[in-house]
C-alpha cells in the first residue's frame, strides 16, 4: 500500500455570506481507514463535505489526491476522482422509484433500454448488507426518514468510490441501522475503501474510526489515531460542548407565590402519535428527543395549528383548544421556530419585512398593511437585542446561516409569545449564533415562557433542557431529568430501549463520551 496519502487537505479556507465557515482546515484521510471529523453543528463538516464533494469551492487552501493538487470544482470532477459523498440533505426524487433513485443518470442498457432486471441485481446484496428491505420499484415517497438515508448511502457505494464521505449518516438511524452500517463500512474498510465520516456525536467516532479530527470554529484542533487518544483528550472532546450553554438563568415563574402557566396534552393522537398525555409549565425548557417519524414533528404541528389531530385534546394557559391555523396560532401567542432553512423566511426581502411578516399576519384588529416606519422600528429593536450587525433594510438571503436563524426568531418575538416551541433551531449554525441562540432560549423560560425544544443532537437537550420526553414509534418511550438526563440515555430510549434506572445511569467518563 502506497505511504501517499489518498486525500490531504491543506489550509483550506471558505467564506459564506459573510461569516468564515472553514479557517485553515487541514487533514489527511488514508487508504483503507475511516477518518472520522468529529464537531458541534456549525462547526463546519457539512462545508467541508461539499467542498470535498465539488458543491462548494474553497476560497484558499490546497487538496491533494494521491500526492498531486486537484481543484474539485464540480460534483462531476469529485466522482472522477473517485469521490462518493452522501450530505444530510440528499438530493433524491421522492415520485421517482428506489431503483431510479440509486442509478440517477447512469442506469444500465439493454437493446437501448434501460434494463430494470440489471439495476435490481447490482443493488440486491448492498441493500441487503444495509439492511433495507423495501420495495424497490416503489416511489421513495413510500419511506421513512432513516431508509431514504440509506438509499443515498447505497447510491454512493454503487459507484465504486475510493472515498466515501459521510455527513451525519447516522442522524435518522436507529441502533439496529447504525449497527449494520457501521459493518458495512468496515467492509468497505478491508478492502481499501478511505472513509471520511463526519458526526457531532464522539460514541459514534470512538466506535468506528481508526483516525479522530475535531472540528472547532472551521479548524481542525486535534487529529489522531483512535488509538493513541488519551482519556484526558477524549474528555477533553466530550466537554467541549458543555462551555455552549448557558447556566439557568432564575425564573420569574418559579418565584414562591406565582401561580405557573402550563400547557396540558391529553390523549392527542394523529400522523404518527398515538394517545400521547404530557404537561409542560412555564420556566421551564422541556425536550423532545425522537428519531425521523417517532412523532415530534407531528406534535409540534398539532400544537401549532399545521397539523389536526385525530382524537385527544390539549389546554394552553389561555384555556383554549388546540389551534385550528398558523395566524389563529400567532394570535393566541403560539409560535413555532424552526431550523434555518425549513421556515419560510423571504430571502428576496428585507429583514424588517420578514420580521414584520409574522405579527401583521396574526392581527385581528387595526391596520392589516405593512407600515414601513413600524417595520423599520421593530428591526432595528431586535437586531440590537440579538446583537445582529446588519441593516434593517439588507436582504435575509444576504445573511450567514446564523443571520438569518436570527432572524425567524426575531420576527415570532414581536408578538409576545406565551408557548414557544422549537423544532431544532440551531442545527447548522456557527458557534457564535448557536451560543446566542441559547442564551436566548433561556431567556424566554426565564421571562415565563412555556418552551418546548426538540433537537436531533441529544447533547444539546440535556445541556440546555430541565427535562426530556423521549419518543420512539409515535409514543413517549420515556423521561429524563436531573441525574437521569444523560445523551446516552437518551439514545438509548429513543432507539427504543428499555428506561435506564438510576443504578445503570452512565458513569462520568461515558458522560463525557456522548
Amino acid at each position: 500500500m502506497s505511504d501517499i496519502p489518498l486525500i490531504s487537505v491543506r489550509s483550506v479556507a471558505r467564506r459564506l455570506g459573510g461569516s468564515v465557515a472553514l479557517e485553515d482546515m487541514s487533514l489527511v484521510a488514508e487508504r483503507g481507514a475511516i477518518h472520522a471529523v468529529v464537531g458541534e453543528s456549525g462547526a463546519g463538516k457539512s462545508i467541508l463535505v461539499k467542498v470535498l464533494a465539488g458543491i462548494l469551492r474553497p476560497d484558499s487552501g490546497v487538496i491533494e489526491i494521491d500526492g498531486k493538487k486537484v481543484a474539485l470544482d464540480t460534483p462531476e470532477i469529485a466522482r472522477k476522482h473517485g469521490i462518493g459523498a452522501v450530505q444530510q440533505q440528499s438530493a433524491l426524487f421522492p415520485d421517482r422509484p428506489v431503483l431510479a433513485n440509486l442509478f440517477v443518470n447512469r442506469e444500465p442498457l439493454r437493446g437501448g433500454l434501460v434494463s430494470r432486471r440489471e439495476m435490481e441485481a447490482r443493488s440486491f446484496d448492498l441493500l441487503r448488507q444495509l439492511g433495507l428491505a423495501a420495495d424497490v420499484r416503489a416511489p421513495l415517497s413510500e419511506l421513512d426518514a432513516a431508509e431514504r438515508q440509506l438509499v443515498g448511502i447505497a447510491r454512493a457505494l454503487l459507484e465504486h468510490p475510493r472515498l466515501l464521505v459521510l455527513d451525519e449518516p447516522c442522524e435518522t438511524l436507529d441502533r439496529g441501522q447504525s449497527e449494520k452500517l457501521f459493518a458495512v463500512l468496515n467492509g468497505l474498510k478491508a478492502r481499501g475503501m478511505a472513509v471520511l465520516y463526519a458526526t457531532s456525536r464522539l460514541d459514534e467516532a470512538l466506535a468506528i474510526a481508526d483516525q479522530i479530527t475535531l472540528m472547532r470554529n472551521g479548524r481542525d484542533v486535534l487529529s489522531k489515531a483512535r488509538s493513541e487518544l488519551t482519556a484526558s483528550e477524549e474528555a477533553m472532546m466530550g466537554q467541549l460542548r458543555q462551555t455552549l450553554f448557558p447556566l439557568p438563568l432564575r425564573s420569574l415563574s418559579n418565584i414562591a407565590g406565582t401561580l405557573r402557566p402550563q400547557l396540558t396534552v391529553a390523549g392527542l393522537s394523529g400522523g404518527r402519535l398515538t394517545d400521547i398525555d404530557l404537561t409542560a409549565r412555564a420556566g421551564e425548557i422541556v425536550g423532545l428527543a425522537g428519531l425521523a417519524g417517532s412523532g415530534v414533528s407531528d406534535l409540534l404541528a398539532m400544537l401549532f395549528g399545521q397539523r389536526r389531530a385525530r382524537k385527544g385534546k390539549a389546554r394552553f394557559p389561555d384555556g383554549d383548544r388546540l389551534p385550528r391555523s398558523r395566524p389563529e396560532a400567532a394570535r393566541r401567542g403560539i409560535c413555532l421556530i424552526r431550523r434555518q432553512g425549513d421556515d419560510d423566511l423571504m430571502a428576496d426581502k428585507s429583514i424588517a419585512f420578514n420580521l414584520s411578516s409574522v405579527i401583521v399576519g396574526a392581527r385581528d384588529w387595526g391596520r392589516r398593511w405593512l407600515s414601513p416606519e413600524l417595520a423599520s422600528e421593530r428591526a432595528a429593536r431586535q437586531i440590537e437585542a440579538l446583537r445582529m450587525r446588519c441593516d434593517p433594510h439588507e436582504l435575509v438571503g444576504s445573511l450567514s446561516t446564523g443571520g438569518r436563524q436570527k432572524v425567524a426568531i426575531a420576527r415570532w418575538l414581536e408578538i409576545g409569545p406565551q408557548v414557544v416551541l422549537l423544532d431544532d433551531p440551531a442545527r447548522g449554525i456557527d458557534i457564535a449564533s448557536k451560543q446566542e441562540i441559547y442564551g436566548l432560549i433561556r431567556q424566554l423560560a426565564a421571562s415565563g415562557c412555556i418552551v418546548m425544544l426538540h433537537s436531533s443532537e441529544p447533547a444539546e437537550l440535556t445541556g440546555l433542557c430541565d427535562r426530556v420526553l423521549a419518543f420512539h414509534r409515535g409514543r413517549i418511550a420515556g423521561e429524563l431529568a436531573g441525574a437521569d438526563m444523560d445523551a446516552l440515555a437518551v439514545r438509548g430510549l429513543i432507539n427504543g430501549d428499555k428506561p435506564v434506572g438510576p443504578s445503570e445511569q452512565a458513569t462520568p467518563s461515558r458522560r463525557n463520551a456522548a
